[in-house]
C-alpha cells in the first residue's frame, strides 16, 4: 500500500538532509536505496540473468551503481552504461562507483546501450531534471525505450518532471518505479502517471519523527481511500434525508449534458434529482430517465421555485454561453445553496458574463478541464498544463472554493488545505459526457453531507474507479454513461 503523502523534489532533499542529521550517513542511504531496488528487480523478474544499468554521474548514478554490484555479486551478467563524464562523480556516488569496481573489476562503465538484455536499470538522472534532455542523455533515454527489454527505474523515470509530471522533451517509460523516502507528486499527474508503471515506495528506514518534520505538498487519493465518507443507511431511511440535486443546464442541443448529470447523481446515490432545461427537452428527459423530475425553464424567474427545494445545485451542463444561460447562472449563484459549477458556467463566469459567487457560508465546487481552467486564468491550457499543481493552487486563491482540476491525475485544491491528486481513470474516458457525469455524482456526495473537498475528491477517484470497470470491455468505444452505469455498486461501498 503506497502512503498518502506526496513532495516535491526541495522537500525530499529536505527529509534526506534530515535523515543524515539523525545519524545515518549519504553513502548508507544510497546503499538502502541500491539494495531495495535490486529486490524488487529480482521479485518482479525472477528470471532476468542479463542487466543493463543506465547511470548517470549523479546520487540516482549512485544508487544504479549500487543495483550493478549486487547484481554482478549474484553471478547475473551486467553491462554498466555511463551517461556522462566518469571525472564528474563525485561524493557518495564516487564511493558507490568505487565499490562496484572494486566488487567487479569487470563492470568497467562504457557508452553503449545493448538489446541483449533482460532488465534496464534506469539510473541516469532522477529528481535532478529540470531542463529538456539533449545530446548523449536523449539518446540513451530513446534506446532504453526502443529496447524490448522492461525498465526499472529509480526514484523518477528520467525525463518526467519529479514535481509536475511533465515530460521533459521525452521520457522513460518504465514498467515499475521504485520512489525512494518521498513518493514524488510528479509520479501521480500528466505523463509521470504513464511513464512511472508500477508505483514501489521504499523509506530506507528513514524515522517517522523526521516526516513528521517535512509537510507534504500534496496528498495521494484512492478510491480505496473513500469508504467511511458517507455513513451506511439505516433502515427507516427516506429520500430526503439524502439531498436534493438540482442540475441546470442543457441548452438547445444539449440536453443530454444535462441528463447524464441528472443520472449521475440518481445512481450516486441522493434522494431526488430535478433537472432545469429548455422545455423542448422535458418529454425526452422524462421518457429516457422517469426517475428525475424535469422542468422546462425559459426565464429565470421560473426557476425561483426548483432553487427554493434543492440542497445542492449544479449548474453548467450544457448549458451554453448564451443570454438563457447566463440569466439562469447568474440566479443560481445568488442562492445560498450549495453548489457544483462546471463547463459553461465556467466559462461564463471566466468572461465576466455573471459575477462569482461568495464561498463563505457554503460549499463552491468548480470543475473546470484545463481549458476552462485556463480561461479562469487567463493561461492557455499548454502552459497551465505545465504545472497543474500551482494552477490548481491559483484557482483556488483567485476565486475562493473547491477547485477540481479534471485530467490525467485530476488535482482537488482549496484555501488552505493540502492538494490532493486523485488515481485511477483510463484514456477511455476522453469523450463527451464524461465531465457531465462527474458534475453529478460530486452533487450528490455534496447532497449526502460530505464536505466540499471530500465529495470532490471521492467524487473524482468514484468517477475514475467506475470508468476503470467499464474498461474492462475496452477502453475505446467506451460511453459516459457505461460509466453511470458502474457507479451504483462503488457508491454503495462508501
Amino acid at each position: 500500500m503506497l502512503p498518502t503523502a506526496l513532495y516535491r523534489a526541495c522537500d525530499v532533499r529536505e527529509l534526506d538532509r534530515r535523515a543524515i542529521g539523525t545519524g545515518i550517513p549519504g553513502i548508507d542511504l544510497m546503499e538502502r536505496a541500491g539494495l531495495e531496488s535490486f529486490r524488487v528487480l529480482r521479485e518482479r523478474w525472477p528470471a532476468a540473468r542479463r542487466v543493463t544499468v543506465v547511470a548517470g554521474p549523479g546520487n540516482n548514478g549512485g544508487d544504479g551503481f549500487v543495483v550493478a554490484r549486487l547484481a554482478a555479486g549474484e553471478g547475473l551478467s551486467v553491462l554498466v552504461s555511463l551517461i556522462g563524464d566518469v571525472a564528474r562523480i563525485a561524493g557518495d556516488a564516487r564511493t558507490a562507483y568505487r565499490r562496484m569496481l572494486d566488487a567487479a573489476p569487470g563492470l568497467t562503465p562504457i557508452r553503449a546501450m545493448t538489446e541483449d538484455t533482460d532488465v534496464i536499470v534506469d539510473a541516469l538522472f532522477g529528481t535532478g531534471l529540470t531542463r529538456d534532455l539533449s545530446g548523449t542523455a536523449a539518446e540513451a533515454v530513446r534506446a532504453m525505450n526502443d529496447s524490448p527489454a522492461p525498465v526499472l527505474a529509480l526514484d523518477v523515470p528520467s525525463g518526467i518532471h519529479s514535481d509536475t509530471g511533465r515530460m521533459l522533451g521525452g521520457a522513460v517509460r518504465a514498467a515499475v518505479t521504485v520512489s525512494f523516502i518521498g513518493l514524488k507528486q510528479g509520479l501521480f499527474t500528466r505523463e509521470g502517471r504513464e511513464c512511472g508503471g508500477e508505483i514501489v515506495y521504499r523509506d530506507l528506514g528513514v524515522p517517522e519523527h523526521v516526516f513528521a518534520r517535512v509537510e507534504a505538498s500534496a496528498r495521494r487519493m484512492a478510491y480505496e481511500d473513500c469508504p467511511g465518507l458517507i455513513g451506511p443507511r439505516r433502515g427507516d431511511a427516506h429520500k430526503g434525508r439524502f439531498g436534493h440535486v438540482l442540475v441546470v443546464g442543457g441548452d438547445h442541443g444539449f440536453a443530454g449534458a444535462a441528463r447524464l448529470a441528472g443520472e449521475a447523481a440518481g445512481r450516486s446515490g441522493a434522494g431526488l434529482v430535478s433537472v432545469a432545461t429548455r422545455p423542448g427537452h422535458v418529454a425526452a428527459l422524462v421518457a429516457s430517465r422517469p426517475e428525475m423530475m424535469v422542468h422546462g425553464i425559459e426565464s429565470p424567474g421560473a426557476l425561483d421555485p426548483l432553487l427554493g427545494r434543492a440542497s445542492v445545485i449544479a449548474v453548467g451542463p450544457g448549458l451554453g454561453r448564451g443570454e438563457w444561460g447566463a440569466s439562469l447562472l447568474a440566479r443560481v449563484v445568488a442562492t445560498d445553496r450549495a453548489l457544483v459549477i462546471d463547463a459553461d458556467a465556467i466559462n461564463l463566469l471566466a468572461q465576466g458574463s455573471v459575477a462569482w459567487p461568495g464561498a463563505a457560508t457554503r460549499a463552491v465546487v468548480y470543475t473546470p478541464h484545463p481549458g476552462e481552467a485556463g480561461r479562469v486564468l487567463g493561461t492557455p491550457a499548454g502552459a497551465l498544463e505545465s504545472d497543474r499543481f500551482f494552477a490548481a493552487r491559483a484557482l483556488a486563491e483567485a476565486h475562493p472554493g473547491t477547485w477540481l482540476l479534471k485530467g490525467a491525475g485530476t488535482i482537488v485544491a482549496e484555501p488552505g488545505a493540502i492538494p490532493r491528486v486523485c488515481e485511477g481513470g483510463n484514456p477511455g474516458m476522453a469523450c463527451g459526457g464524461m465531465g457531465d457525469v462527474l458534475t453529478g455524482v460530486v452533487a450528490a456526495l455534496l447532497a449526502q453531507g460530505c464536505l466540499g473537498i471530500d465529495a470532490a475528491s471521492a467524487g473524482a477517484c468514484v468517477h475514475a474507479a467506475a470508468a476503470d470497470a467499464a474498461a474492462g470491455d475496452g477502453e475505446r468505444g467506451m460511453l459516459a454513461s457505461d460509466v453511470i452505469a458502474a457507479l451504483r455498486p462503488l457508491v454503495d461501498r462508501l
